[in-house]
């Protein structure tokens, strides 16, 4: 997750003053529905070709299911797992900058480096990634809420994966 502690400062030559890369409040992208399920679809299956999984298809009751959660999110300032949710579920969030599909799929599938198939271990964080490449997941749908400056980005899976025992490929 980035945050403003890593702000790149740049400093522009004759001046003292430091020249901030965006302005406040944290410009929202605009993602029309259509752009955000192809990259994000494609952002997914991107990662689940590198491992031969079945690609993804787009579902728009799971993109409607997160979307709910994204705003309930960034309305209660809250971030947390949707309590008794039946699907999988991704969650991302970043302040004080935005994000674009391949950020908050690079960030999941990041997690790769943590995982050990061989010995279905993971040292870290490594249930994102392996959410996204689960075998039997076949639909996705993934949505965004904004407020100020923040971002809460938010992917349903169905099935769900990560059960325990059970080898994501």
């Amino acid at each position: 997750m980035r945050s403003l502690l890593g702000l790149l400062i740049l400093i522009v030559p004759g001046t003292a003053e430091a020249q901030y890369p965006y302005s406040w409040p944290v410009p929202v992208l605009p993602h029309s529905p259509s752009s955000l399920s192809g990259a994000m679809l494609q952002a997914h299956n991107a990662v689940r070709a590198q491992v031969g999984v079945a690609p993804l298809i787009w579902s728009s009751q799971l993109a409607e299911s997160a979307q709910e959660w994204a705003n309930h999110l960034v309305a209660t300032h809250t971030f947390a797992h949707r309590p008794g949710n039946r699907y999988g579920e991704n969650l991302y969030t970043i302040s004080g900058a935005y994000a674009s599909p391949a950020d908050v799929i690079g960030a999941w599938a990041g997690e790769a480096r943590g995982y050990n198939l061989a010995t279905n271990t993971c040292s870290g964080v490594c249930g994102h990634y392996t959410q996204i490449v689960w075998r039997q997941t076949r639909a996705v749908g993934c949505a965004v809420a904004s407020s100020g400056y923040q971002q809460v980005w938010v992917c349903e899976y169905d099935p769900p994966g990560n059960v325990v025992g059970y080898r994501p490929y």
